[in-house]
């Protein structure tokens, strides 16, 4: 992680979206509402953690839904491509943890892509058949470009 840079701030939707082009979480998000529904998403997670390389230019972002004292939900987790395998991901992860309140307190849940599943076992999380969903919404699947 050579002169990377992690720090809890808020991002505006265009950086966002610009990051989600360069990333592979440009394409977990549905085509409806989709600028709408990213301002949305930038101005109200509860953690919003961003790597940055020595130009300033993000190369990671973690967002995540937290309780502060019992529950830490990521709900985006990705880095750069040209970033991959420098463990920025795994510092994200880290920081965003100790944000929420720490591994003695905090259980960690979110939802991986397949690919993503090794990354995570590697962290030491574990599947679980336990989630329940209620998802009525449009989703038109879609990659940001």
């Amino acid at each position: 992680m050579n002169h990377i840079t992690i720090n809890e701030e808020r991002l505006f939707a265009e950086e966002y979206i610009g990051f989600l082009k360069r990333s592979d979480l440009g394409s977990q998000y549905p085509r409806e509402r989709f600028r709408e529904r990213i301002e949305k998403l930038v101005k109200n997670v509860s953690i919003s953690l961003v790597a940055r390389n020595e130009e300033g230019v993000a190369v990671g972002v973690l967002f995540g839904l937290t309780d502060f004292a019992y529950w830490l939900y990521v709900t985006d987790l990705g880095v750069d491509r040209a970033y991959e395998r420098q463990g920025i991901a795994s510092s994200l992860m880290r920081e965003a943890h100790r944000i929420a309140g720490g591994e003695k307190d905090i259980a960690v849940y979110l939802i991986a892509s397949e690919d993503a599943v090794p990354f995570y076992q590697k962290l030491g999380m574990e599947k679980s058949d336990e989630v329940m969903q209620y998802n009525h919404i449009e989703w038109t699947e879609f990659t940001v470009e």
